[in-house]
């Protein structure tokens, strides 16, 4: 999972780059391309892949998580 992250983050900035440097006909649509590709391919697959096994009770605000607070502050 953690190349195929790196995979499609590479080719979004290079199609980013590729959008910038190169004066071609399509440049505007590498540069999207690239954008959307980060954004809705490479950013939620490493949300993902970073909270796949992680408890969200753990990071959520309740009564005995407020309490641990409190005792660790002692």
């Amino acid at each position: 999972m953690k190349y195929v992250i790196w995979l499609f983050f590479i080719a979004s900035l290079a199609s980013i780059i590729a959008g910038y440097f190169f004066d071609l006909d399509y440049s505007k649509k590498l540069i999207g391309f690239g954008v959307v590709g980060l954004f809705f391919i490479v950013f939620p697959l490493f949300s993902y892949y970073r909270w796949k096994d992680k408890k969200v009770e753990d990071y959520m605000l309740t009564k005995e998580n407020i309490d641990k607070m409190r005792e660790n502050q002692k």
